[in-house]
C-alpha cells in the first residue's frame, strides 16, 4: 500500500471513529439536556406567579405552552404562558405570569434571547423593565411607553416602559406578551384551561 492510500485509510478510520463517538455522546446526553431544559422552563413558570408551588403543563403547541400554577393546597393562582417570537436579532422565549382570570400580568421572565449585547439584551438585565411588567392590567392590549418615565405611577395600568436604546427588543417582548394573552383567552373560550369555564 502506498503512502497516499495509507493516509486516506487512516483518515477515514479516524473520521469514522470520531463521528461515531460524537453520535454516541450526543445520544447519551440528549435526554439530560431535554430534562434540564424542561426543569428550567418549569422553574420559570413558578417564578412568574407569586406564591405558586406546583406547576403543570396543560397545553402545548409550537412556540406556546400554558402551565397551571397552584399553591400547596392545590388552589389555582394563575397561569404561566411560555411564548416565543422574533426579536431584533433572533427568537425571544419568555414566560408571562397571569392571574386565573387572565386580567393581570403578574410577572415576566426571559428564558432565551440572542439580542444585541449591551442594547437589546437589556431585556434580561434591566431590572426596571422586568419589574414594570408586574401587576399590569391586560384587560386591554398592553402598550409601550416611549420615552420611558422614571415614576412607575406615571404609567397607565396597561403601559410598560420601553428600554432606551432597545425599543425594537422592548416592542418584540410586548408583542409576544399580547399574543400569548390573546391565545390564552382563546383557549379559555374553547374550555381548554382548567378552572376557567
Amino acid at each position: 500500500m502506498n503512502l497516499s492510500t495509507r493516509m486516506i485509510v487512516v483518515l477515514t478510520v479516524v473520521g469514522l471513529l470520531s463521528g461515531s463517538f460524537l453520535a454516541i455522546v450526543g445520544q447519551v446526553t440528549k435526554e439530560r439536556i431535554i430534562f434540564n431544559k424542561r426543569h428550567e422552563i418549569e422553574m420559570a413558570a413558578l417564578k412568574v406567579v407569586p406564591g405558586a408551588r406546583l406547576v403543570k403543563m396543560i397545553y402545548e403547541e409550537r412556540d406556546f405552552a400554558v402551565f397551571e400554577d397552584r399553591d400547596e393546597a392545590g388552589n389555582l393562582l394563575g397561569y404561566a404562558l411560555q411564548a416565543a417570537g422574533t426579536g431584533f436579532q433572533d427568537k425571544i422565549v419568555l414566560e408571562i405570569g397571569v392571574n386565573a382570570e387572565l386580567t393581570t400580568v403578574l410577572g415576566l421572565t426571559i428564558i432565551e434571547q440572542k439580542e444585541t449585547p449591551g442594547l437589546g439584551a437589556k431585556i434580561t438585565s434591566e431590572e426596571d423593565f422586568l419589574r414594570y411588567w408586574q401587576n399590569r392590567d391586560c384587560t386591554k392590549e398592553l402598550t409601550l411607553r416611549k420615552p420611558p418615565v422614571e415614576d412607575p405611577d406615571a404609567l397607565a395600568s396597561n403601559e410598560v416602559n420601553a428600554i432606551t436604546g432597545a425599543t425594537i427588543s422592548s416592542r418584540a417582548v410586548l408583542n409576544i406578551v399580547n399574543e400569548a394573552i390573546r391565545k390564552a383567552r382563546q383557549l379559555r373560550a374553547e374550555g381548554k384551561l382548567s378552572g376557567m369555564n
